[in-house]
């Protein structure tokens, strides 16, 4: 018998028109893109976000200016701004502070706004779509704010998912329901919900066991939270990732440690739901 669509769904779907201002996406997406935000001209946003790839570059972890290894693993560029803050540890507020954390970062792009806006302001081109956007021209704020109105257009309000919270109930198969049927029933919506499917609070990584004594060798990045407030309490705090481009996006977990998807549901069953199956 088939399965039906209800109607208390936990999450929500994406908005299907979020009235961004054209001029500033397509400036920030060039600007997304632009190498010159880097200390030696060779890595942009896109650099460790490849769009092609569902925001992500497939990595573990990323590989910065000069060969710099990162500790974390990349989480992906879509739908980032609907994420209560940035980062596996929430260390940025808004995707436009995101973006300076970037630009300053020795391991990824290790520059600074100075030197980016000396590069840039010999490119006559961008100085005038710069202004055409931003009356008081080519400044830092500026440059993230074009870079933030980009990223929030990096959405897929169209996807089968949204359309069956829309009300569409033919949009899911009878398999893709009866998931969602077991993902609701063994409690994965009290963390995976809102329009993200996930990025709108923090959890412990392994509420029923630890995680890192079974997989090994633990790293300070390990730590989540704990990095960032130095609270006990946020030892092994992360927050929830984003699922709506989960298909796509592997590696999983902050240490890229769940090679396929299939690796992700385990690593959670196990962490989350059902330590011990022996019985």
């Amino acid at each position: 018998m088939p399965v039906q669509a209800q109607n208390d769904e936990p999450v929500k779907p994406l908005p299907a028109d979020l009235k961004l201002d054209a001029k500033k996406a397509a400036l920030g997406e060039k600007l997304f893109t632009d190498k010159r935000l880097s200390k030696d001209n060779s890595m942009s946003c896109a650099s460790c976000h490849d769009l092609g790839k569902g925001g992500i570059d497939g990595l573990p972890f990323s590989i910065g200016i000069n060969g710099g290894k990162g500790v974390i693993n990349a989480p992906t560029v879509f739908h980032s701004s609907f994420n209560s803050r940035q980062f596996w540890v929430g260390r940025a507020a808004t995707l436009e502070e995101q973006t300076t954390g970037l630009v300053h970062n020795p391991v990824e792009v290790g520059s600074n706004w100075v030197e980016v806006i000396r590069k840039l302001s010999r490119d006559a081109a961008l100085v005038e779509q710069v202004k055409k956007s931003y009356p008081d021209g080519l400044q830092a704020k500026n440059i993230a704010d074009a870079i933030t109105v980009f990223e929030q257009s990096l959405t897929t309000p169209n996807a089968h998912f949204d359309k069956y919270l829309r009300g569409h109930k033919s949009a899911l198969s009878n398999d893709e329901l009866r998931g969602l049927q077991l993902f609701k029933s063994y409690g994965c919506v009290a963390c995976y919900q809102g329009m993200n499917v996930g990025g709108s609070r923090y959890q412990h990584f392994g509420v029923t066991g630890d995680c890192f004594a079974k997989r090994g060798n633990p790293t300070d990045a390990d730590l989540g939270r704990y990095n960032l407030t130095k609270k006990n309490t946020d030892k092994h705090i992360f927050e929830v990732p984003c699922m709506c481009t989960a298909a796509v996006t592997e590696p999983y977990s902050h240490d890229g440690s769940a090679k396929m998807l299939a690796d992700a549901v385990e690593v959670m069953y196990e962490a989350c739901v059902w330590p011990d199956r022996s019985g």
